[in-house]
């Protein structure tokens, strides 16, 4: 790069994708519940899915997210409070309980969380998607992920 070119500016997205972990899971638990969390928000908003990858021989790849994924961690009483802003305010919201380390499908991860009231769920995960400062306000006094 010569001094008359200048570097791209940083891309700055007007949304956040983050994901809110209970601090007391184990390593294999934080990377599942994180895959499967933010599986779902795609399905709220398609945008956020690019295009197709290939790499020098045209092999191809699927898309992923267009931005990056923020994974941060809190206490459980942290998950209630996001849960709770989240849901006050219409956020894009995907969550994982406790009970689902017990299942093992679709339908009865389902029956898990149908089977619980909103307010008694035991979270150990959640993903957000939305404008960053309603995505920040709900994470407001999570930590990023160590």
């Amino acid at each position: 790069m010569t001094a008359e070119t200048t570097a791209p500016a940083p891309v700055r997205f007007d949304t956040k994708i983050a994901v809110l972990l209970r601090d007391d899971l184990e390593t294999w638990q934080r990377l599942n519940v994180t895959a499967f969390l933010v599986s779902g928000l795609s399905t709220a908003a398609p945008e956020l899915i690019g295009e197709p990858y290939t790499d020098a021989d045209d092999t191809p790849y699927l898309p992923m997210f267009r931005q990056p994924v923020m994974v941060f961690e809190g206490a459980k009483e942290m998950l209630t409070t996001a849960h709770t802003r989240a849901v006050s305010r219409g956020a894009a919201l995907s969550v994982f309980t406790s009970d689902l380390f017990a299942t093992g499908n679709d339908r009865d991860n389902r029956a898990a969380v149908r089977a619980v009231h909103r307010d008694a769920l035991d979270l150990v995960g959640i993903a957000v998607h939305g404008p960053r400062n309603a995505v920040d306000k709900i994470l407001k006094g999570a930590s990023m992920h160590r």
